[in-house]
């Protein structure tokens, strides 16, 4: 099979294709042919190492000290099953599939297998293999945070960084959760975020949300372009602040000092769910939720993918096309 390789740490400039044997799904795994996958933020990390604050050495140790273990890169994909394993359930061949690999990497190849057991879902018949490919990095991980927040129906909500994969997830689940929402985000923005579900979009370079007289139950802090401190100016007492790329000096204070005035820190990684992709999955079934896509890209356009995925600003999920030429839009609906 033809994958997308990576040696060694660096630019977009250090991947190659290359041929490389098709796996073999063990009997607790399905054999995935990828139709689609994504470039997310933990792609471009693993690609560069690099990791927040503290965490440079620990990536290496994790993940390999000259270049990435699992050189095959791509955590999101959505395919079509091949073949399933003696002991694999829920799934047949010629099933429809999305999910997230994590760690296990491998989704910018044809094939990749899964755990039958792992963050795995059937795809909605009425999306895309392009809109589901792009279903479980954003959605799956802003629901995990959001779950963690405690996220009440009537509360208030902002999201610092609302354009992107991870904060335009934030803002349609928060929305579908019954809360409030104000986003926050660039001038280029501002409709889109409104059209997901913003009761209030800020634009960050005219206004600065930590020095709002209002105050919120929660802060999404996608972001993380302000101080702890500063965005605790406007959390209620009792809210929730969930900081996405915190340093490890950060999640080691939020874990020694757990609330400062009532307030709650909330760091850490995300969780990986069959359970949170079958929500999403029904969330676009109902017409509640739908990934918004920058750019779709051909597999021979990969590299240029990495490249276009450094440039800060363009919003939402670049996504990869395993078939086809043309480098396009595609509606996550289509």
């Amino acid at each position: 099979m033809r994958a997308l390789v990576c040696e060694r740490y660096g630019s977009p400039d250090v991947l190659t294709f290359a041929k490389r044997p098709r796996p073999s799904p063990r009997k607790d795994e399905i054999l995935i042919r990828v139709l689609a996958s994504t470039i997310t933020s933990g792609d471009r990390r693993v690609r560069s190492m690099d990791m927040p604050t503290g965490f440079q050495t620990l990536g290496r140790l994790a993940l390999g000290w000259h270049g990435p273990r699992k050189a095959v890169l791509g955590a999101e994909f959505a395919g079509v099953v091949q073949a399933v394993g003696s002991r694999a359930k829920g799934f047949t061949p010629g099933d429809a599939v999305f999910g997230i690999s994590g760690f296990g990497m491998g989704a910018h190849a044809e094939y990749l297998c899964m755990r039958a057991k792992g963050a795995l879902a059937h795809k909605p018949a009425q999306m895309s293999f392009e809109g589901a490919a792009a279903l479980s990095f954003g959605g799956g991980t802003a629901l995990s945070f959001l779950n963690r927040a405690g996220l009440c129906a009537g509360e208030k909500i902002l999201v610092n960084g609302a354009s992107g994969n991870v904060g335009t997830a934030a803002v349609q689940l928060a929305r579908v959760m019954g809360a409030e929402v104000t986003g926050v985000c660039s001038a280029a923005h501002l409709e889109q975020v409104r059209s997901l579900g913003a009761a209030r979009v800020m634009n960050y370079s005219q206004e600065d949300f930590t020095q709002l007289h209002q105050q919120f139950d929660v802060v999404f802090d996608v972001a993380c372009n302000h101080g702890v401190e500063r965005c605790l100016n406007v959390l209620k007492p009792g809210g929730r602040l969930i900081r996405l790329q915190a340093g490890l000096p950060e999640m080691c204070r939020a874990l020694l000092q757990p609330r400062r005035a009532g307030r709650h820190i909330i760091v850490g990684t995300a969780e990986e769910r069959a359970d949170h992709l079958d929500y999403l999955a029904e969330l676009v079934r109902q017409g509640s939720y739908c990934p918004v896509i920058a750019l779709v890209f051909p597999f021979d356009e990969a590299i240029e993918a990495h490249r276009y995925a450094d440039r800060p600003g363009h919003g939402g999920s670049v996504v990869i096309r395993m078939r086809g030429s043309e480098k396009k839009e595609v509606p996550a609906s289509a």
